[in-house]
């Protein structure tokens, strides 16, 4: 087996090949190895090299390549060349774990270093020729499309429970069929191990698996096992996220996976806060999550384009999409697919419209500077929005006239 360095750019890249000339004695090994044998977009590049790590950093900094010791204790040194990073990892064996950590010892030996790593389709190296070593039957796993662990399931992910939501994870993106046996009633024995793992860590497989393009028969196994309701207690709608994924294929739209999230959890404003807490999710993420887990305004696929244009200015672009898609995965009727895609199209064509008063003009009208006229501006523009934005300025002249009039101060 080999990778022609021809048709991988990333192979015969300058800044990669400074980095493996450097350091002379090195192998490409894990997910880029793995996804050019699939013909995929290789997006980071990671070397390992029986070097110590600092013999790297020497080599390194001899061909003025910047090395930052980014995981010295566990022999990574991050090479940059033109803002371009790639992990070089000196081979090692684990000494001692603790399913989350991992105590480690230096190695010269590749078919070690291969022992000590998650699933056999990531145990693979390669050289800058492009010649593929594969001690573990990588390749012919990779092939069949067979998340396999390395060695005993249970003693890898004891090693490392995070390697639970990376089995779905992974068979997300590149499994064929159903989960390898041995590895599903590994995980599903071992998931009470799942609760010492930090949210950081969760919460980023879980988004990476929510991202594939079919999550869904990866969660469907973590349900039947118990694992999902470890990570996602209470209720959760499997058939609403099924939907939401047949909208995106059916579509051709990138997964969303914060929106996919919302639409597995249920309708709670208060549930996605603990979700979120448990997820450590970002302010930006929260907000989000929250949002649409609290929503309670009406979208129906018949609505008008008169609702569409006042739930669009009061929500805005993003928000009322958000709630469109959800409740579009809601529709069991598939006739409506036409209407809930018309409504997506006037989101993506509308054009906010400026409310035409301001405060002068209703100071203008008599009203003195103070809190009142703004209290008068709410009121005049909530007439205004469900007017359909009128432009006539004659009818908001006198809509803000009667307000005024009709108003104590």
């Amino acid at each position: 087996m080999k990778l022609d360095p021809a048709r991988n750019g990333w192979m015969t890249a300058p800044e990669t090949r400074a980095v493996m000339a450097a350091l002379g004695e090195a192998r490409f090994v894990g997910g880029a190895v793995r996804n050019a044998l699939m013909g995929r977009e290789v997006t980071e590049v990671d070397i390992a090299t029986p070097l110590q790590p600092d013999e790297v950093v020497k080599r390194l900094q001899g061909q003025g390549i910047k090395a930052v010791p980014t995981g010295i204790d566990h022999g990574t040194i991050t090479a940059v060349v033109n803002g371009k990073p790639y992990e070089v990892t000196t081979l090692r064996r684990d000494v001692e774990t603790d399913g989350r950590h991992a105590v480690v010892a230096f190695s010269t030996d590749w078919a070690e270093d291969a022992q000590r790593r998650d699933f056999t389709m990531n145990a693979l190296y390669a050289s800058a020729e492009g010649e593929v070593l594969d001690s573990v039957g990588g390749v012919d796993d990779l092939n069949a499309g067979r998340v396999r662990f390395v060695g005993d399931p249970t003693t890898r992910i004891r090693e490392d429970y995070l390697r639970i939501l990376r089995l779905f994870r992974f068979h997300a993106w590149y499994g064929k069929g159903e989960i390898d046996g041995d590895a599903l009633r590994a995980a599903a024995s071992e998931k009470a191990g799942l609760n010492g793992l930090s949210g950081e860590r969760v919460r980023k497989e879980m988004l990476r698996l929510l991202e594939a393009g079919d999550p869904m028969p990866s969660l469907r196994a973590m349900a039947a096992t118990g694992i999902l309701g470890e990570i996602f207690p209470g209720a959760l709608n499997l058939p609403r996220l099924e939907r939401l994924v047949a909208i995106d294929t059916d579509n051709f739209l990138e997964p969303d996976a914060l929106l996919r999230l919302v639409a597995l959890l249920p309708d709670d404003r208060t549930a996605a806060n603990t979700i979120a807490d448990k997820l450590t999710l970002s302010n930006a993420q929260r907000d989000r999550l929250t949002d649409i887990a609290g929503a309670r305004e009406k979208i129906v696929s018949y609505l008008s384009i008169k609702e569409v244009r006042k739930l669009l200015y009061l929500l805005g672009v993003a928000r009322f999409k958000d709630r469109v898609f959800l409740k579009w995965a809601e529709d069991i009727k598939a006739s409506n697919t036409m209407q809930w895609r018309a409504l997506l199209a006037l989101a993506d064509s509308w054009q906010r419209p400026r409310f035409p008063l301001t405060g002068q003009n209703v100071m203008a009208a008599g009203v003195p500077e103070g809190p009142l006229i703004g209290r008068i501006l709410s009121e005049v523009e909530e007439w205004w929005i469900d007017s359909d934005f009128i432009d006539d300025e004659f009818s908001l002249a006198e809509r803000l006239k009667a307000v005024v009039q009709a108003t104590a101060y």
